[in-house]
């Protein structure tokens, strides 16, 4: 059996505006392209998990599982950084959940 005990999971949420949507259609484009360019670069679980209806807010929940957890918070820090310099989003807020 492994040893679990060196398993690290984090999760980290974002809040967002994003002030140029005018409808759910807009909005969703912007955070799908943002979900991608995580997944694919990050190799992370991502989801839209808040404010589904509303046209210029979301809550996205980025999972990260690892054995080094100076990696993930490394990881994590360049994920913040990502959405903070997306021009499209606002960042509000986010937090880091270690598990």
């Amino acid at each position: 059996m492994p040893d679990l005990s060196r398993a690290h999971i984090a999760i980290l949420t974002f809040e967002m505006m994003i002030p140029s949507s005018d409808s759910l259609k807009s909005k969703r484009r912007v955070v799908k392209s943002l979900k991608d360019r995580v997944r694919a670069r990050f190799n992370a679980s991502v989801a839209e998990i808040a404010y589904l209806e509303e046209w210029q807010r979301a809550l996205i929940g980025v999972a990260m599982i690892g054995n080094d957890r100076r990696f993930l918070e490394s990881n994590l820090s360049a994920v913040n950084r990502l959405v903070e310099g997306e021009g499209d989003i606002r960042l509000l807020n986010s937090t880091v959940e270690w598990l």
